[in-house]
């Protein structure tokens, strides 16, 4: 099942990456659906998981904040869809909308709280966990939004194909390297299978699948403006990429771990849940957002 799965999402993905790349008017239009239905159900499992421990936030004023955070964050493409400027030099930025959406849901969130105060003991926790759950899915979401809309239609498609190629490279070499060398725990109490050697195993493919996204792939969707940023830049950013990932992976399990959890849902069968598949993703993409609006490795 775990095969059929993943089989699924990389087809479904895969088209939707070549109808995007296909887009002269508004892109990243054809992806910008697959992070608003990702951002809601991982808002759901995260919820579900708080819930079995009997933590239960007001869940309205999180799943808005956790749709209007991609969407502040694609500002540029509803602002062309709705054929309105968009204000490049306003006073926010471009990821300074998705922080004033964050601001708001986190005010509502207390506000929704205030309104339903009855006694003390729960309040406080609740409104935590609710502004825990806005910055973990919506805004980190947000952030691959905002690498799809960097700089080009080409530029953009190819930055977020990296952050998605790259991290799940260094997942994957990480259990690979860690099932045939692993010896020394990374955290055995957090999550018993992953190893230090594992863990030098994924940030080697992540440095190898950089350099090959830059050396190949670059080139390919760019096009002759493309220039190939120094070995060290790539690996620098496949390094970047690959310890960022593997802090997200911890992150989903010191969640589950906490809400004694296996998988966050089960959504998908063999894979468990969204978050179980994007949860190193949603710590790399503002990572890469950085190395990417820096300079490091483009435009």
């Amino acid at each position: 099942m775990r095969l059929i799965s993943a089989a699924v999402i990389l087809s479904v993905l895969g088209a939707l990456v070549w109808l995007d790349a296909r887009q002269t008017v508004g892109y990243g239009v054809w992806l910008l659906p697959v992070v608003l239905i990702v951002s809601v159900l991982a808002t759901e499992e995260v919820l579900s998981m708080l819930k079995a421990k009997n933590y239960q936030p007001v869940a309205w004023p999180i799943y808005l904040g956790n749709l209007l955070m991609p969407l502040a964050a694609s500002a540029p493409l509803v602002c062309e869809l709705a054929q309105v400027p968009f204000p490049e030099t306003g006073p926010f930025g471009r990821a300074g909308w998705p922080m004033a959406v964050l601001a708001i849901a986190a005010i509502t969130v207390i506000g929704a709280e205030m309104g339903r105060y009855r006694q003390p003991g729960t309040a406080i926790v609740n409104s935590a966990l609710g502004i825990f759950t806005l910055v973990y899915v919506g805004l980190l979401i947000s952030f691959l939004a905002l690498v799809r809309l960097h700089k080009s239609n080409e530029w953009g498609l190819f930055a977020l194909i990296s952050v998605l190629a790259i991290t799940k490279v260094a997942d994957t070499g990480a259990y690979f390297f860690g099932r045939a060398l692993g010896r020394t725990k990374m955290t055995p109490i957090l999550s018993p299978n992953k190893t230090w050697e594992g863990a030098a195993g994924g940030i080697v493919s992540a440095c190898a699948a950089s350099w090959a996204c830059f050396h190949w792939l670059g080139p390919w969707l760019v096009g002759s403006q493309y220039v190939e940023p120094s070995l060290i830049a790539s690996s620098l950013y496949g390094l970047i990429l690959a310890a960022a990932g593997m802090h997200g992976d911890l992150a989903e399990s010191l969640l589950k771990r906490d809400m004694q959890r296996k998988d966050s849902s089960t959504w998908l069968p063999g894979l468990g849940g969204v978050l179980d598949i994007i949860d190193s993703v949603l710590v790399a993409a503002p990572c890469a957002y950085l190395c990417w609006v820096l300079g490091l490795v483009g435009p």
